[in-house]
């Protein structure tokens, strides 16, 4: 198998990421923070480790700010529910993920919540801002929005968001599913205030791991879960301190220590040097796929100024899952249909089709892009 579906989840791990995740099961087995013996208290100094790491990484003030989730899903929930009430408006972008629709789809209809999804320009972040600033207004609390399509590969202009949120007094919460461990990110100098991660993807942990970094701690969340958390025992509330308070539950202790593994790897490698390898991958199969009769392609070509390593394409003529199951027949593993991103499709003309999604990873080959290529070139119609 030629495995090109990386946004999915990143696969294989590396060496030392499968090694740690299985010390955590088979030498690592105790309750992190839940009892007075060496082997709980090494697994919350191996727990906290991944949280300096993970503070380190994303330029968060300190490890305090980082609490670990089951997924980036759920850490955008947990933002999204606590921050709009009845009568809030939110601003998405028209290329969000299920991950944020959905709970706004909830919102919407429990607690009357508004939102307007912002039109993106691929390539003008000048024009894009600008979309995002009509969408505002006087009850625009909370600005939700990808770093980068998982479709599309599309970047937004998070940093520069940030500063206008904050003109209108709105806080920004960054989708950072596609974007962590291949674009550098500073949470504390770009003003992010809310950062979900996968852990799972280019941070290159397992699956089950996630990140919530928060900017500034000054204004809790209300959590989604309360429950124990090995501190305040006496008391029935939930802890104010992060990351505590947002950790209730036994830790998913093997999954942070293979990501622990992982951030290792993202930090050694350098996510711009990740990133720009992947996208001269994707380039040469683009320019590959331009000379396929009946491919169609919905970006120009990969370029680190405006996109992270996803290419979508279709083939005049073929729905997406049947090009994909045709692939598939051939040995490649790749992503079609709409990619939990219906708001992308529509943008893109593709609602209907949907598009094949080829995404690569730090371990993936020149001549495996290029088999791809000529296998596209056998099944066109």
């Amino acid at each position: 198998m030629i495995y090109l579906d990386n946004s999915a989840t990143t696969w294989p791990k590396p060496a030392q990421v499968r090694a740690a995740a299985a010390r955590g099961l088979s030498d690592l087995g105790a309750n992190p923070g839940r009892g007075g013996y060496p082997a709980s208290a090494q697994a919350a100094w191996e727990v906290y480790q991944c949280r300096k790491k993970a503070a380190a990484l994303l330029g968060a003030r300190g490890p305090e700010h980082v609490s670990f989730q089951p997924s980036c899903t759920q850490a955008l929930n947990l933002v999204l529910f606590s921050q709009l009430q009845k009568g809030d408006h939110a601003v998405v972008s028209d290329l969000e993920h299920n991950a944020v629709m959905r709970p706004l789809a909830a919102l919407a209809a429990q607690r009357g919540v508004t939102w307007t999804a912002a039109k993106t320009v691929p390539g003008d972040n000048d024009a894009t801002l600008e979309q995002f600033r009509q969408a505002m207004g006087p009850r625009t609390k909370l600005v939700v929005c990808t770093g980068a399509s998982n479709v599309f590969g599309i970047k937004l202009p998070v940093a520069r968001l940030a500063a206008l949120c904050h003109q209108y007094g709105a806080k920004l919460c960054v989708d950072a599913a596609q974007t962590a461990g291949l674009v550098p990110m500073n949470v504390e100098e770009e003003g992010l205030d809310y950062l979900c991660c996968a852990g799972h993807k280019g941070l290159y942990g397992p699956m089950g791991v996630g990140l919530l970094v928060l900017r500034d701690l000054e204004e809790p969340l209300a959590p989604l879960l309360r429950g124990g958390t090995g501190t305040q025992s006496r008391s029935l509330a939930q802890p104010e301190a992060s990351p505590e308070r947002y950790e209730s539950g036994t830790l998913n202790v093997p999954g942070i220590l293979g990501l622990s593994a992982g951030l290792d790897f993202v930090r050694r490698q350098g996510p711009e040097s990740l990133c720009r390898r992947e996208l001269s991958l994707l380039r040469e199969l683009y320019r590959q796929l331009q000379a396929v009769p009946g491919a169609v392609l919905y970006t120009p070509e990969p370029d680190p100024a405006w996109a992270v390593p996803v290419l979508a394409f279709n083939l005049e003529g073929l729905p997406s899952e049947e090009t994909g199951r045709l692939l598939a027949q051939r040995g490649f593993a790749l992503r079609c249909g709409l990619h939990c991103a219906p708001l992308a499709h529509e943008k893109m003309g593709t609602a209907q089709q949907g598009a094949v999604r080829v995404s690569p990873s730090a371990f993936t080959k020149p001549w495996e892009l290029e088999s791809l290529a000529r296998a596209v070139r056998r099944i066109a119609p």
